[in-house]
């Protein structure tokens, strides 16, 4: 199973990608964790480290896929 992460900041950008995307991956080929950024700030740096750019972002094998445009992750900061 691969791992996926879901990084979001809580606006409605990220949410409604969240429900389009995150929930549409297979739950029998993916093991997706949603991380919402503004709760869990400390791990701004493991999402930057991803290469999350922006959020929503999805990181699936070491790649991110930016996901239309909530906010920078320097926003967050």
């Amino acid at each position: 199973m691969q791992k996926a992460v879901f990084y979001h900041a809580g606006c409605p950008v990220c949410v409604s990608a969240e429900q389009t995307v995150a929930q549409a991956l297979d739950p029998q080929r993916f093991d997706v964790e949603v991380v919402h950024l503004g709760e869990q700030g400390a791990r701004l740096d493991e999402a930057e480290s991803a290469g999350v750019k922006s959020v929503p972002a999805l990181v699936i094998a070491g790649q991110a896929y930016h996901i239309n445009h909530g906010a920078d992750l320097n926003a967050l900061r």
